[in-house]
């Protein structure tokens, strides 16, 4: 497993720990889902590692680090929630720079102007995040951040001139296909038990279509999946005659527990003009 600098998937790794090897433990972050270790390569000695992948005797009493162990989601910082994907934008039709993890720590550096958005620090720069997907409070005091990047004003309302509306862009190649899924889920009792995913297709240009696969440990799986955009979209399960309609409720898919399954989303070209489309889908396990 990695060892990062931060309590976070988001974070600089400093190296890679093998299977089997013995660490030294030596704090927790405020959710207890790091561990602190002493780690001899990084530059102060010190590293963190998951703690859903480490062995102990017992759950260790040791300091935590960093934060209000009853309120982890206190200060300027976030826990995640749901795995999500980190953008380059406030919004999902910016490119995705990478994924978090439930129980991920994040460090917020700034807001969209209606808070729907965070700017976290991550991979030396910045990058965006849905609100809806972390724990945090006290969000009013983080200044208001513009898509450039730029500090436009604070948690206090100001009289600065609303952006203009954004144009409709074709949704980014990301050529993957049935063989090359653009995200591959492997659903656990004892782990991850639910999924959920942000995305976006266009038509007639862009990128018309993504592949997700997962790996179900049940015969069934409750999906739904939320869209908005100026486009429809047709999302079809292979080897199924399973459909699943934009904003409509959560069905019950039948599955086969531990094989791989896909799903299809593709943007329906209705007319010459651009029509683009951006997607969350849900993905949980039947318990």
């Amino acid at each position: 497993m990695n060892v990062r600098a931060e309590p976070s998937t988001a974070s600089e790794v400093l190296g890679i720990i093998a299977a089997n090897q013995s660490v030294q433990i030596i704090g927790q972050d405020p959710g207890g889902n790091w561990w602190q270790i002493l780690y001899e390569t990084s530059v102060d000695g010190r590293g963190w590692v998951t703690a859903q992948y480490v062995e102990t005797a017992d759950r260790l009493e040791v300091p935590v680090i960093g934060g209000d162990a009853s309120d982890p989601g206190s200060g300027n910082s976030a826990v995640v929630i749901q795995q999500l994907n980190i953008r380059s934008g406030p919004d999902t039709s910016f490119n995705s720079l990478g994924i978090l993890n439930p129980n991920d720590v994040v460090s917020l550096t700034g807001k969209n102007r209606d808070g729907t958005w965070l700017q976290i620090e991550f991979a030396g720069g910045e990058g965006w995040i849905n609100t809806a997907f972390v724990k945090a409070d006290d969000l009013n005091s983080l200044p208001i951040v513009s898509d450039l990047g730029e500090v436009v004003g604070t948690g206090t309302p100001m009289d600065t001139p609303l952006p203009p509306p954004p144009t409709i862009v074709p949704a980014p190649m990301d050529f993957d296909s049935a063989d090359v899924p653009l995200k591959t889920i492997l659903l656990d009792r004892a782990g991850t038990r639910s999924v959920i995913y942000n995305g976006d297709v266009s038509a007639p240009d862009g990128d018309a279509e993504d592949w997700i696969a997962f790996t179900p440990y049940d015969n069934y799986v409750f999906v739904n999946i939320q869209c908005n955009g100026n486009g429809s979209l047709r999302v079809e399960f292979i080897g199924s005659v399973s459909t699943l309609v934009c904003n409509g409720p959560a069905q019950a898919i039948p599955v086969t527990a531990g094989a791989m399954h896909a799903i299809h989303i593709e943007a329906l070209a209705n007319s010459d003009t651009l029509q683009y489309i951006n997607y969350t889908i849900t993905i949980k396990a039947s318990e």
